[in-house]
């Protein structure tokens, strides 16, 4: 039985999303089935379908800093500062010493050395006018780094490179550093800029995984029997991680409990999911939180859109979840595409006012389920009122075959 000190609680939500920029919105958003994917000219590639955010990147950041910075910084300051006032924290009245900040990545430095090595072939190759901004720019821990400079938190920032289970991931790991007692305020989740680098749609397309359609809201259609793949988005969703005797103390909101969590690999395949090892990541989830598969009240679903990637999932969550007849699945990126690395943080958000409002919202662009994605409890179409809400288990699962499953309880006394 945890105490109060080994509690962790959510405590505070800064999202920047395709089609939202607060909680608030985003969930409106997927209950109004509003979608935030558009076309873009991409260099190289011509029209493409994405899911760009549209914040504002000045509001707690000054122009000098953003144009020194990263797009992938950008993201990680407006979604850490939000999180923050979300959580009616002060930094002025905190040790930025027991701070930490944990933000998980997909990848990092690509739009930089894409768009210098773009300027150096449209400069005779001069190599003088290379940005003296390039190593920091594109250190892995950048993104984190800058939302360290920007707050002047002096705890540790850095990133967790884990695909697209990296948003679940760094959760887990802010999680694990407060019950550690190695910082007492935590800012952890994920984020992604994949939208400004043509390498990614270029190497989807390549491998028959990029959707498009001239109706870009209607692109990415995860488990439909007419899906293309992946559209790519970015976006961020960081949390303000406390522990409860915290929490309790000062009087928070508190969203809800991280209770359950598992990190596994497949050490399959580079690509293709494994039904098996996803199956035992679930379970061991279940198994940390002590919960039952009737237990668990909504399971969010990675579902990309991918062709074998949906089917594949799919087969694990129905056979975790084939004895539970109260068990809500849905799923997210048909209203804003993939965020990669913010994906698990960001989706989870979508699904927390269900602890509030009783609703659980469906997959999108679903028209013609494929039969092969048939499971138990799908909410296909339309939002559901399910009355209570306790539980929700979120997927998150990446390339090189690391899978996560992240579960979230409603706080109750």
């Amino acid at each position: 039985m945890l105490n109060n000190q080994q509690r962790i609680v959510i405590t505070g939500v800064g999202l920047a999303s395709p089609n939202a920029n607060n909680l608030r919105e985003f969930r409106q958003a997927l209950l109004e089935k509003k979608s935030g994917v558009e076309h873009i000219d991409m260099r190289h590639m011509g029209k493409v379908c994405a899911g760009n955010a549209h914040f504002d990147e000045t509001k707690h950041q000054n122009k000098k800093m953003r144009k020194r910075g990263t797009r992938a910084g950008a993201v990680s300051i407006y979604c850490a500062k939000e999180a923050l006032e979300d959580a009616g924290l002060d930094l002025t009245n905190l040790d930025k010493d027991r701070i930490g900040i944990y933000l998980g990545i997909t990848e990092h430095g690509n739009v930089e050395t894409e768009n210098e090595i773009h300027d150096l072939y449209q400069n005779n190759l001069d190599t003088s006018l290379w940005s003296h901004h390039h190593n920091p720019r594109t250190v892995a821990n950048a993104p984190a780094g800058e939302v360290s400079l920007n707050l002047g938190i002096t705890g540790p920032a850095y990133t967790i490179g884990a695909a697209c289970a990296a948003g679940n991931l760094g959760l887990i790991h802010g999680m694990q550093m407060l019950r550690a007692g190695e910082v007492d305020l935590a800012l952890a989740g994920g984020i992604s800029e994949s939208t400004h680098t043509f390498g990614i749609f270029a190497a989807f397309k390549s491998q028959g995984a990029l959707a498009f359609d001239e109706n870009p809201a209607i692109a990415s259609r995860p488990m439909d029997k007419n899906r293309g793949g992946i559209v790519v988005s970015e976006g961020g969703c960081i949390y303000t991680l406390e522990r409860l005797d915290s929490a309790l103390a000062r009087g928070a909101r508190i969203y809800g409990e991280i209770v359950g969590h598992a990190i596994n690999s497949d050490a399959s395949d580079f690509v293709l999911p494994n039904t098996e090892r996803q199956i035992q990541c679930m379970q061991k989830a279940l198994k940390v939180a002590g919960l039952t598969p009737r237990d668990i009240d909504i399971v969010n679903l990675h579902a990309t859109g991918t062709n074998l990637g949906d089917i594949q999932e799919c087969k694990a969550v129905a056979a975790v979840f084939e004895s539970s007849d109260k068990t809500f699945v849905n799923a997210t990126k048909g209203l804003i595409g993939h965020t990669m690395g913010a994906a698990g943080a960001l989706e989870l958000a979508g699904n927390l006012p269900s602890f509030e409002d009783g609703l659980v919202h469906p997959c999108y662009n679903l028209d013609e389920l494929d039969p092969e994605c048939a499971i138990k409890g799908l909410v296909e179409k339309e939002t559901m009122n399910v009355g209570e809400v306790n539980t929700i288990l979120n997927n998150s699962f990446g390339m090189l075959g690391i899978n996560s499953a992240l579960i979230i309880k409603k706080y109750k006394e």
